[in-house]
């Protein structure tokens, strides 16, 4: 392994997010006016800078990025990208200090939506424009977007692309990785574009919030511009309930979309297991809990199927936005609500948590392991789709679902030794590592995470990084045996 050559290609996507930083300026210093366009400027000239010395200045090896080098690059991108990241909100004044300025930046470049700021309303438009923009720009990948611009990397493209795309293994659109990545964000940018001008055009939103919302809701990120969230939208139905389809749309394997424009045949979606489980999810957790508000809490029938619709969307696909205090809701309807935070989107989409196809294979295998206790000879190919699924393929699905689990305990009880209580604990751990966001009790959905200790905040970022690169592109460099140079 060769941290040169990591280095090297370091250079370019953070050249990329210094880049980005140009919209933030750009409004703070000719739309908004807001004063702190400065805050700005000295993270978009370190990061557009220095990724093109490290690119420039460091001496190219006439060869592919290994399997080591790529995970190692994944993973220095996101670290570092936060870091340059967080620079605007400690020049703003917005976030001082650097653990909370480093908590707001992950959580938005993956997508979390987990905050620590108490006054959003209070803060300028242009930080607030850029916490919303690290969302969708972490929503496909700052390392998909390099890969799919610059295709110098060869088989490293397809290493990166594997490190950093969400699911049981990296699904193919096109022959050459460079041109998946491509068909990604465009149908990626096309979606986002579709539902702003909905909101712009259709609901006659002001730009800034169309583009907040947007922002929000296709990378699945559950940051916004106002403290109550979508509930802002609460008397605006036709609002609500596009956002609530645009987060389902986002939790959809984007693999789907792409087939059916490509053989114009909708049975690909409708036909695909894993799209059919993620829809029954959907349908009957929303129907449980709106009967559940109807009885428990005497909410008429209306506004119950509105909530329960637009929260059970929101959770399932890791979004994170709310209409309601859901930590007020009756038992059954909170931990339906926590079950989804664990189960997550569909893979290949901009949602977290472990995935419906593996929550799939591994039902799946459970059965066929009581068939082998009674039935020793019996031979059953595990069967998705049509499609078998390799041995190897469940090995990797049984070992994630160990580290997830793992991940989930080690963080529990760290948490509570800094004193939270157990719901609350759990439950920030679970929304962290599933990038859900709001949680349930000290972290629910009316609160935030600005009461957490710093060891708690440093913990939890780095749960929201592991969960996003899902576990083994983070944990491969925690072992001794990966930094042996050969």
């Amino acid at each position: 392994m060769s941290i040169r050559i990591v280095l090297k290609y370091l250079g370019i996507p953070l050249a990329i997010l210094g880049g980005m930083l140009g919209l933030p300026l750009i409004w703070s210093a000719a739309v908004a006016r807001d004063g702190v366009h400065l805050a700005f400027i000295a993270p978009m000239a370190l990061a557009l800078l220095g990724g093109l010395a490290l690119f420039r200045f460091i001496p190219e090896e006439k060869r592919s990025l290994s399997r080591r080098e790529g995970l190692a690059l994944v993973t220095f991108t996101w670290l570092v990208g936060s870091l340059v990241g967080s620079l605007p909100y400690m020049l703003s004044g917005t976030l001082p200090t650097f653990v909370d300025a480093f908590f707001e930046t992950m959580s938005g470049f993956t997508t979390t939506g987990a905050t620590v700021l108490t006054s959003i309303g209070d803060q300028p438009q242009s930080i607030l424009l850029w916490r919303n923009f690290t969302q969708w720009i972490g929503g496909m990948g700052i390392i998909t977007f390099f890969v799919a611009l610059f295709p110098m990397l060869g088989i490293g493209a397809a290493r990166l692309f594997e490190a950093e795309m969400p699911g049981p293994q990296a699904e193919r659109l096109r022959a050459r990785v460079v041109d998946t990545a491509r068909a990604l964000w465009t149908l990626y940018i096309a979606l986002s574009l579709g539902l702003f001008a909905l909101l712009s055009v259709v609901a006659r939103l002001p730009i800034y919030e169309a583009l907040n919302i947007t922002f929000g809701t296709m990378p699945t990120g559950g940051f916004l511009h106002t403290i109550e969230s979508v509930g802002a939208y609460a008397d605006m139905p036709f609002v609500t309930t596009v956002v609530t389809i645009f987060m389902l749309a986002a939790g959809v394997n984007f693999a789907l979309y792409f087939f059916v424009l490509r053989r114009r045949r909708l049975s690909t979606v409708l036909g695909n297991p894993e799209f059919r489980l993620y829809i029954g999810m959907f349908v009957l957790a929303a129907t449980v809990v709106t009967i559940d508000l109807v009885a428990r809490l005497g909410m008429p029938l209306t506004d119950a199927l509105q909530h329960a619709t637009f929260q059970v969307a929101s959770i399932q696909t890791t979004t994170g936005f709310t209409t309601a205090d859901y930590d007020l809701w009756p038992n059954l309807s909170r931990a339906i609500l926590l079950c989804l935070m664990l189960v997550g989107a569909c893979a290949g989409s901009t949602g977290g948590g472990f995935k419906v196809v593996r929550l799939l294979i591994v039902v799946r295998y459970s059965f066929r392991q009581v068939v082998n206790a009674f039935s020793p000879r019996s031979v059953m190919p595990l069967k998705v789709g049509g499609e078998t699924i390799s041995e190897s393929v469940v090995a990797s699905i049984a070992g994630m679902g160990g580290l997830f689990i793992l991940s989930i305990v080690g963080g529990f009880l760290f948490m509570s030794a800094l004193g939270l209580d157990a719901v609350t604990a759990f439950a920030s751990v679970v929304a962290t590592i599933g990038n859900v966001g709001p949680g349930l009790a000290g972290v629910g959905p009316s609160v935030n995470y600005a009461f957490i200790p710093d060891a708690g905040k440093f913990v939890l970022s780095i749960l929201m990084l592991v969960g996003r690169l899902e576990f083994v592109t983070v944990l491969a460099l925690l072992s001794t045996s990966f930094w042996r140079w050969r």
